[in-house]
């Protein structure tokens, strides 16, 4: 089946040859197409150009883009969106001057989501997860990595990761799974950290790899959390079980998270507020894709990682939601837009390949995902009436999507 989109007042990011990712001062260069057309066979690109260039608008179905933008769909690399529960409590104690450290130590935090996660069934877990995942469509993500790292022990992981694969199966999202029981550690662990370790390693990994529940393994490697030593222990074993690392790291303090990512090849290394010399040379030496996340920041009130260092130095960068209960708790991936171009002082265009096309690489995906060119999955958004591509990250706070098309086919929402 072919469907037309025609008409187009600027189509957004397109590209002649595929790339894995943009990096350095390439993230500055977006190639768009005035008064454009789109054509999609079942679920691919199959072709696109200018609207002079159209030869026949025989298709099955046809849209009419006038006035209107179209993008590829939004690739969100770090999320933690099957959670049970809300923790508005605790934001209220970040209100009056508690840090995370703190919260954690008192059994808040990860520990306060991992106590609901355990309590709460399958089924519960699945259809939450279903509304948030809805929500993230229509605001125009069409690729997404959810952790676990709730459950904190063997059975809710498992049931964690269970809920995941029933959302690749089911959502017509492309999901990618990552299994990190490396969240935070017990209370009844607290002491005997090395203990809880070993259960990731002896139990929980192997479990996972049986079950085939995890596309990759993740650690929160930072200050108060898993150390360097801990971190190399868990990624070699998920290595030897066919687990790709990805890592948590520099958060909160500098905890040689980056290094360690990069002696693992991690696909990814996420947070980065504490990024020095050191971490950026590793990280040009490297496969790693540096992951922002700044509603975390913003949520948190963090100092801000140095992404125009970052991307002076050579270094591509993504950015992601972090969507989660307690520390990010919005999946808008229009908003991480704002925020890349006001916080960060990232132009519209290094933030939409910080979005897209970066960000598919953070989820091994960009050969499929996070452009429009010929034979890549067709997810894509079409705008409302807007005047450029430079007002989506200006007009902030509203949804600009119009809309939504998922592997080729419209998406309606199911609220």
């Amino acid at each position: 089946m072919k469907t037309l989109i025609k008409n187009i007042k600027e189509l957004v990011q397109v590209e002649d040859q595929i790339r894995e990712k943009v990096c350095g001062k390439d993230m500055a260069n977006l190639q768009t197409i005035k008064d454009a057309f789109l054509l999609i066979e079942d679920d691919k690109i199959l072709d696109f150009g200018q609207m002079s260039s159209l030869k026949e608008e025989k298709a099955d179905i046809i849209v009419d883009a006038t006035n209107r933008l179209v993008f590829p769909s939004f690739c969100d690399s770090h999320t933690h969106l099957v959670y049970s529960g809300s923790r508005e409590i605790e934001y209220i104690d970040k209100i009056r001057g508690l840090s995370y450290e703190e919260i954690a130590e008192r059994g808040g935090g990860i520990l306060n989501s991992a106590k609901r996660l355990q309590q709460a069934s399958e089924d519960e877990l699945y259809e939450d997860a279903q509304k948030r995942l809805d929500e993230i469509i229509m605001m125009g993500t069409g690729a997404v990595e959810i952790k676990s790292g709730y459950g904190l022990n063997t059975e809710s992981e498992l049931k964690m990761l269970r809920v995941i694969k029933r959302l690749k199966e089911n959502s017509p999202l492309t999901i990618k799974s990552n299994f990190l029981g490396a969240h935070g550690v017990p209370m009844e662990y607290r002491g005997r950290q090395g203990e809880f370790v070993d259960l990731i390693i002896n139990e929980m990994i192997p479990l996972v790899a049986k079950d085939n529940l995890a596309d990759f393994i993740d650690v929160f490697c930072d200050k108060g959390f898993f150390t360097v030593e801990e971190t190399d222990r868990i990624l070699t074993q998920g290595r030897k079980y066919g687990m790709r690392a990805k890592i948590h790291a520099n958060e909160l303090d500098f905890s040689g998270g980056v290094q360690i990512a990069v002696k693992h090849d991690a696909l990814s290394c996420d947070h980065l507020e504490f990024i020095g010399e050191d971490e950026i040379m590793s990280l040009l030496n490297s496969n790693t894709m540096p992951t922002v996340l700044p509603g975390a920041a913003f949520f948190l009130n963090m100092r801000l990682s140095p992404v125009r260092t970052m991307m002076d130095a050579g270094l591509p960068i993504a950015m992601a939601s972090d969507f989660n209960p307690g520390s990010s708790p919005s999946g808008n991936m229009q908003t991480i837009l704002s925020f890349a171009c006001v916080n960060y002082r990232m132009t519209p265009q290094e933030a939409f390949n910080a979005t897209t096309i970066n960000s598919a690489y953070a989820m091994g995906i960009s050969q499929t995902h996070g452009s429009i060119a010929k034979g890549k999955v067709a997810n894509f958004y079409i705008t409302k009436e807007i005047p450029n591509l430079e007002y989506m990250p200006y007009y902030y706070g509203t949804n600009k999507v119009d809309r939504v098309f998922l592997n080729g086919k419209e998406y309606i929402s199911k609220k």
